[in-house]
């Protein structure tokens, strides 16, 4: 079943099939935690923001017109649920211990490429939230211009033109605050 398009996946669920959910959870699961996690910068939170979108799909699945691609419906929802975040206080998860949980990194990353990967993390965090979606949508998980255009409803210049200013913001805070 792994190779039904997203139109069969989305009939079939339709039809009340959970496996052809849990197959569509499974297809786009990762698409959607990456631009969270991007997004918010929060692990925890952006799992919890995950499950909202998939919840909101599961929802929205006998709605979808099908007039626009599954993936770019789904982009919209991330879209939504990210700006929604935005709103609600966000509570901090202390490890029982005291000390703050730590992130494991994998032996072979040099100090210089981590310490290069915070700067731009934190750089990505200062973007309003709209350019912080688009630059990790676009540059990190390869969305194409036209689906950016038809998930954020803005015609494809000005999607252009807001990722071109995105960049030159980044640009700016790497270069001078956070160095």
């Amino acid at each position: 079943m792994a190779d039904a398009t997203d139109e069969e996946l989305v009939a079939r669920c339709r039809d009340g099939g959970e496996d052809a959910f849990a197959e569509l959870v499974t297809r786009y699961r990762g698409m959607v935690f990456g631009l969270i996690a991007r997004t918010v910068g929060d692990r925890e939170r952006a799992e919890d923001l995950a499950q909202e979108v998939f919840l909101r799909v599961h929802r929205g699945l006998p709605y979808f017109r099908g007039t626009s691609r599954l993936s770019t419906w789904i982009y919209r929802i991330v879209i939504n649920v990210c700006l929604q975040a935005r709103h609600v206080p966000r509570t901090v998860t202390v490890a029982l211990d005291g000390d703050p949980p730590r992130e494991m990194v994998a032996p072979e990353r040099s100090d210089r490429s981590l310490e290069l990967r915070d700067r731009l993390e934190k750089a990505l965090a200062r973007l309003p939230m709209p350019q912080r979606l688009l630059v990790a949508a676009h540059y990190l998980k390869d969305v194409r211009y036209e689906e950016l255009a038809e998930a954020f409803g803005m015609p494809l210049g000005t999607v252009k033109t807001h990722l071109y200013r995105a960049k030159r913001e980044l640009r700016r805070l790497l270069e001078t605050e956070f160095r």
